[in-house]
């Protein structure tokens, strides 16, 4: 269920918090977690594309990036990426996912929630 800026939600499940405010997932967490339960208000959403994939894609593309590969050798690289951009398409259970920014009652801020953690307050 998607939710509109203003609305009020609260935590379906603990959720630990990484060490830039953005709830874990996305990095390293860290020693904080919001209980479930706690509300909030959204304050802001985002529209995450394949997440993951676009990531390894990336990290991929930078670390071949000034390679001198032979014709073979750079022929299986571009089909290995092929093969990476074809695991992330919209259609395989990856997609886009909306992201939301709640200010919680206790006046924490976290980004990157997504529905799951969330329900109508």
């Amino acid at each position: 269920m998607p939710y509109a800026i203003g609305a009020r939600v609260k935590l379906t499940r603990d959720v630990p918090v990484t060490a830039d405010g953005r709830a874990a997932g996305i990095g390293a967490p860290g020693p904080l977690s919001l209980a479930t339960g706690l509300t909030g208000t959204v304050t802001g959403a985002a529209q995450d594309s394949a997440g993951a994939s676009d990531a390894l894609r990336a990290s991929f593309d930078e670390q071949l990036r000034g390679a001198r590969l032979d014709s073979f050798a750079a022929g299986l690289i571009d089909d290995l990426r092929q093969r990476v951009i074809a695991a992330g398409a919209p259609g395989t259970g990856t997609g886009t996912r909306t992201s939301y920014r709640v200010r919680f009652d206790n006046g924490f801020i976290l980004d990157g929630l997504d529905e799951s953690a969330l329900t109508p307050a």
